[in-house]
């Protein structure tokens, strides 16, 4: 096996945060999570990541914590307790709080419909202080947008609408179950715009079965046409174990691990020279996006969501299996739609898993997280502390991949798409054999 194909087969965590969430445990619950909100400072500016878990159908490649459904009852019975939640949450906190930043996820949040978005927003309005200028972010299915849902979404103020587009050629649309024609996405992109929502991302994935540099080549072609301000670029986590919809994929057609590199590569060419700005190991945006002002600033960060310019070192996750980040540590919610339902009912925080900070936690997240972001990190007078991590990057070093240098950590150009690896070295939960993530490109 090349060094290339072993590397990018070696299995590493996403790093979108430190501790991963595979490493969050049951010690973590209610008690502590009402703890760690009421010690939010008053008047704190945080985040918001509302997650919607449901889908109309789920596609064969999906990896999301997300169901289908299909009854209207079903998804007002979850809007009823999403609501609850926000009420929940709000009264544990120790003084109010601002909301800086609104992002949707899911699943497929547009379900919801116009009224029951507006529901949820309406309550978030009741408990706390939005403010005026901050981003507010959808994650949307182009086959679910029409002018009239677009003007809708701009009058509950979205800023910012990411599109998951996939890939456009027919073959691989067949093979992952999704079926959406270049010219459905291009309605989409053109409702968004015509309503006043210009920052537009486009999610992509490479890595799916059939495809090829020719194939993503053309999907490329229709893609800048369509002038996105941002492209995320995934590469496909193929895990039929945990998810059963992916055994549906023909394993066959997936391509190996040099493959899955080639293709990386060619995709990063290709959105450089189109004029995007590389971001991180996976993001593109356009000069003037702020992803991309933020990169060149070094005030880039990793989150859930992936690359963000979000300021705000706190997060309320609300939802099942949402995440949020609090001044004591990482509180999970309960992944289960049914168990997380019947907690907001009792009146009790949803926690069912997390992390608490301690130990030197903080200072390897930021470690991680600088690596992840910026491509180096200086270790400074910490350095001494690391020297079993600084011994076991010496045969990348020596392979050309990083630049080890008086504690400062460098990953070459060779070698930043295998960052993932080198911050797998400063994560203490790591151990040889693991197989329950992605490959590292």
């Amino acid at each position: 096996m090349s060094p290339a194909r072993r590397l990018a087969a070696a299995r590493v965590p996403r790093y979108t945060s430190y501790p991963t969430a595979a490493d969050f445990t049951a010690a973590v619950g209610p008690v502590d999570a009402a703890r760690w909100l009421n010690a939010i400072p008053a008047g704190e500016s945080v985040s918001a990541y509302l997650h919607v878990p449901y889908c109309r159908e789920i596609c064969h490649y999906c990896g999301c914590h997300a169901k289908a459904v299909r009854r209207d009852e079903v998804v007002d019975a979850f809007r009823l307790s999403l609501q609850a939640e926000i009420a929940l949450v709000a009264r544990h906190l120790g003084s109010p709080a601002r909301l800086g930043r609104i992002s949707w996820g899911g699943g497929t949040p547009s379900v919801l419909g116009l009224d029951g978005l507006a529901a949820v927003l309406g309550e978030l309005a009741r408990h706390f202080e939005i403010e005026p200028d901050g981003e507010h972010a959808i994650e949307l299915d182009p086959r679910a947008v029409d002018p009239g849902f677009a003007v809708g979404l701009a009058g509950l103020g979205v800023t910012r609408a990411s599109l998951g587009v996939q890939d456009l050629d027919p073959r691989v649309q067949t093979a992952i179950g999704r079926i959406q024609p270049p010219a459905q996405v291009e309605r989409a992109a053109e409702a968004l715009r015509a309503a006043g929502i210009s920052r537009l991302n486009f999610d992509l994935v490479y890595g799916l079965p059939h495809q090829s540099e020719v194939s993503l080549g053309e999907t490329l072609a229709m893609v800048l046409a369509m002038a996105p301000s941002r492209v995320a670029f995934y590469g496909y986590a193929h895990l039929p174990a945990r998810r059963a919809n992916q055994r549906l994929i023909d394993e066959a057609a997936l391509p190996g691990g040099e493959e899955r590199l080639r293709q990386a590569e060619f995709i990063a060419r290709s959105l450089e020279a189109a004029g995007f700005e590389r971001v991180g190991i996976d993001h593109f945006a356009r000069a003037d996006d702020p992803l991309a002002e933020a990169a060149r600033e070094n005030r880039l960060h990793r989150n859930f969501q992936g690359y963000t310019d979000d300021p705000h070192p706190l997060l309320l996750g609300f939802g099942p299996s949402s995440i949020s980040r609090l001044p004591g540590g990482f509180a999970q919610n309960e992944s289960d739609v049914g168990r997380w339902r019947t907690s907001i009912a009792a009146g009790t925080l949803a926690t069912r898993r997390g992390h608490a900070d301690g130990g030197d936690d903080r200072e390897r997240a930021g470690i991680i997280e600088r690596l992840m972001c910026a491509f180096t990190v200086d270790l400074g007078e910490t350095a001494g502390r690391f020297g079993d991590e600084l011994a076991l990057l010496r045969p990348l070093a020596a392979e050309g991949l990083v630049v080890l240098e008086r504690g400062r950590v460098t990953m070459t150009p060779a070698g930043r798409p295998f960052v993932r690896l080198v911050a797998a070295v400063f994560d203490r939960f790591r151990t040889e054999g693991e197989t329950a993530f992605s490959g590292s490109v």
